[in-house]
């Protein structure tokens, strides 16, 4: 089915977060700051209903006044909570912004959803071991671009995915095969090299040392 061209908010990584979001019955926006994921899903008719929370209520207002029109229409219902915690009969959920650590402690403290979209601004590693841990089956775990890069994680609660190689574990499993990996790992191999060349103390140097061991090895192809 074509993907809508409407979306929410403007630049690259919104559109980028919502092209991965797949049509459902009641979907929730799990700390959905302006709101502009779910105004794409409601305003494409690819969700009933929808559901947004936040920890902080002047955030959540924010979202509010941007959707006022569907909650007029009895489509969106609007929580203030911690995480899931007061999140229920979702059918796909949204979790974008956080480290991937609050992700985790997130799902870990509720439930895993059962048809999920999750974008960390970092610790990614983090919350792929997570949900391989939690037998989570991992649709789509890549990368994209928008000023600067960021890991994108779609799955399932149930089914099965194979174990993921060290390489994958650290960047995604279809990150690897995306045009944009080269550049991303040319660019943190860079900066690690960069780093280098600063004062730091000798556990630091030796952590950063093997980082860009790792980082050319599996740019070399040698660590897959």
């Amino acid at each position: 089915m074509p993907r809508p061209k409407t979306f929410g908010g403007k630049g690259g990584r919104i559109p980028q977060i919502c092209s991965r979001l797949s049509p459902c019955t009641v979907f929730a926006d799990i700390g959905c700051d302006h709101g502009y994921c779910t105004q794409y899903m409601l305003k494409n008719n690819l969700c009933s209903r929808a559901v947004i929370s936040d920890v902080s209520e002047k955030s959540l207002a924010k979202a509010q006044k941007l959707l006022k029109e569907y909650a007029a229409e009895g489509r969106l219902a609007s929580v203030c909570c911690d995480g899931l915690k007061g999140v229920e009969g979702a059918d796909l959920v949204l979790i974008a912004g956080m480290g991937g650590e609050e992700i985790v402690k997130i799902l870990r403290e509720s439930y895993i959803p059962e048809n999920f979209v999750l974008q960390p601004m970092k610790n990614a590693p983090a919350l792929r071991s997570f949900l391989l841990e939690r037998g989570c089956e991992i649709v789509e775990d890549t990368l994209f671009k928008d000023g600067k890069y960021y890991f994108i994680i779609k799955g399932k609660a149930a089914g099965f995915t194979q174990p993921y190689t060290r390489a994958e574990l650290a960047f995604g499993r279809h990150s690897l095969k995306n045009p944009l990996f080269k550049e991303y790992l040319k660019e943190e191999i860079c900066k690690s090299q960069g780093y280098l060349s600063g004062e730091m103390s000798e556990g630091s140097r030796a952590v950063l040392t093997s980082r860009l061991a790792f980082l050319n090895g599996v740019l070399s192809g040698e660590i897959n």
